[in-house]
């Protein structure tokens, strides 16, 4: 079996394309999944593209870019990396949102953090996505140049610097109107 090289495309339709769309399908259609148990009017959802979107444009946005994405292998398994941990994230409190509905758990939560020495606050949220992103990191670093363990670490990567930037959007937009 022929080891694909990390700039090597899936022609339109042929069986990788296929196969990395399904990877695709499977992995946003669980981000989206997981968002809609944790926030389903996506009052906390974390992206403000995908908040603005809403559900409709959300999905076709969704569709398109699995559709894009499965021509080149190295962005899809890195998308679907980066999608089925953004996922696993939601269901993490998905549950607890629910039962508190999401105006409660919002109201719930910036209270946590507003009893919370600011510093500490900002060093385990932004820790979090830098620890990650050390992973990915070292993945697409260290490990083989091939176009999985790369992609993989692309993908962990990319869920650690989106977890650190949107977390630090939300973390500067809550200080800014308690304090501002």
């Amino acid at each position: 079996m022929k080891i694909p090289r990390l700039d090597d495309f899936a022609p339109f339709l042929s069986g990788g394309w296929w196969a990395f769309l399904g990877m695709l399908v499977v992995a946003r259609s669980a981000d989206l999944f997981s968002t809609w148990v944790a926030t389903p009017h996506l009052e906390l959802e974390a992206n403000p593209i995908a908040r603005r979107l809403g559900w409709r444009w959300g999905i076709v946005m969704n569709v398109a870019m699995s559709l894009g994405c499965a021509a080149w292998p190295l962005l899809a398994v890195s998308l679907a990396t980066t999608s089925c941990l953004v996922a696993a994230r939601n269901f993490q409190n998905a549950w607890l949102m629910r039962s508190m509905g999401e105006a409660g758990y919002r109201m719930w939560f910036a209270d946590r953090v507003a009893a919370a020495p600011r510093g500490w606050v900002w060093l385990c949220f932004l820790s979090e996505g830098l620890l990650t992103a050390v992973i990915g990191a070292a993945l697409m670093l260290l490990g083989p140049a091939q176009l999985i363990p790369f992609s993989i670490g692309l993908g962990i990567f990319a869920y650690g610097f989106a977890v650190g930037v949107f977390t630090g959007l939300s973390l500067w937009r809550f200080h800014r109107s308690s304090y501002g």
